[in-house]
């Protein structure tokens, strides 16, 4: 768990620096991507998923 931790802040700080330099290529992509994907095997990933589900929900009502 504290490798995956730690790989989410490193693919995490990398991707905020590449958006700030609208930096936008396949390196990019990638790194957006290994971020999600170790995100989502962290606990965040239950409250992301319900904010989300909560938004989605909250859109029609408007």
């Amino acid at each position: 768990m504290v490798i995956t931790i730690s790989l989410v802040a490193l693919f995490g700080i990398v991707l905020f620096f590449l958006l700030r330099q609208n930096s936008l290529s396949y390196g990019s992509a990638f790194t957006a991507v290994m971020f999600g994907f170790f995100l989502a095997s962290t606990g965040a990933a239950g409250p992301i998923n319900e904010m989300a589900t909560a938004i989605v929900h909250a859109i029609p009502n408007l």
